[in-house]
């Protein structure tokens, strides 16, 4: 067989591979979102869910998610950001930092069941905060640490050196480099990372059924005070997220309408998921075009 026939088998196979991937794929998404979306309605996204009768809605626990997020987000991203800065432009290529690099990639693999159990251990039973949303956050900002810090440090070794050279022939000390050239360079992939680690954690389960609970308190969207116990904004409050609301409702079986319920759930979650990474694509390739005025 000649090189020219080698190739076309080779690339014919890699798009039957592709091809494979991409049906699976589909089929997932589509069995969730035929089944679950004839069933999303607004009043099942402003009703309070229902423990024993059917016809309940997400509510509360779509704002337990979004509610998760921003404080996850809020806590992991300083963190992560300065992080992946020293890991790019100030650690030196030696074993520590290659030991610190190796442990990133071992927390980023590891089973959120496992990090639940740490922060059910850590946060809920020694710091004594109980089954609450800032035990939730806490513990997802273990899980999400590893991969939004690699993912800053991927956009900011993005950045070209010649520009790097360029803010030092200036006279510009490191720091201001970095912060006045580097990290407005680096912006539309650092926010990509954010926005696809935010499509991640709205999507966990494992780690907050054992921090944030399995069940909700009574919510008064009249009441913002953040120190009232029926505060939506209370971080004490035990709070049911939409992935925990799936896993709840499939294992006790106590609604009537079990089915239902789960399946638009998990077609409300798909959807918020797949808005999160085209939003991600969609604001990062905006940024790109209108920081580099690339067409």
């Amino acid at each position: 067989m000649d090189a020219k026939k080698k190739d076309k088998l080779a690339t014919a196979v890699i798009y039957i591979l592709v091809g494979i991937v991409v049906l699976i794929l589909a089929g997932i998404l589509g069995n969730i979102l035929i089944t679950g979306v004839p069933h999303l309605s607004w009043h099942f996204l402003s009703s309070e869910a229902s423990s024993y009768q059917a016809g309940g809605g997400v509510r509360d626990q779509l704002f337990n998610s979004l509610y998760l997020l921003v404080l996850t987000t809020i806590i992991s991203l300083p963190i992560a950001l300065g992080a992946a800065i020293y890991l790019a432009e100030y650690a030196k290529d030696n074993w520590i930092t290659n030991l610190i690099r190796t442990t990133i990639q071992i927390l980023s693999s590891l089973p959120s069941i496992v990090v639940g159990l740490f922060g059910y251990l850590l946060f809920v039973v020694q710091f004594g905060l109980g089954f609450s949303i800032i035990s939730g956050a806490l513990a997802l900002t273990f899980f999400n640490l590893p991969i939004l810090t690699s993912n800053i440090e991927e956009a900011i070794k993005g950045v070209p050196q010649d520009q790097r050279e360029a803010g030092l022939a200036l006279g510009l000390s490191n720091w201001k480099t970095i912060r006045g050239i580097v990290l407005p360079a680096a912006l539309p992939g650092i926010l990509t990372g954010i926005i696809l680690s935010a499509g991640r954690i709205f999507g966990e389960a494992a780690a907050l059924i054992y921090t944030a609970g399995q069940s909700g308190s009574t919510i008064n969207y009249a009441d913002w005070n953040p120190f009232s116990p029926t505060s939506p904004l209370n971080v004490m409050r035990p709070a049911e997220t939409l992935a925990v609301h799936i896993w709840k409702v499939n294992t006790e079986g106590i609604i009537p309408d079990a089915t239902i319920v789960s399946a638009a759930t998990s077609a409300l979650l798909v959807i918020v998921v797949i808005v999160f990474n085209l939003g991600a694509r969609y604001l990062g390739n905006k940024l790109y075009r209108k920081l580099t005025a690339a067409k």
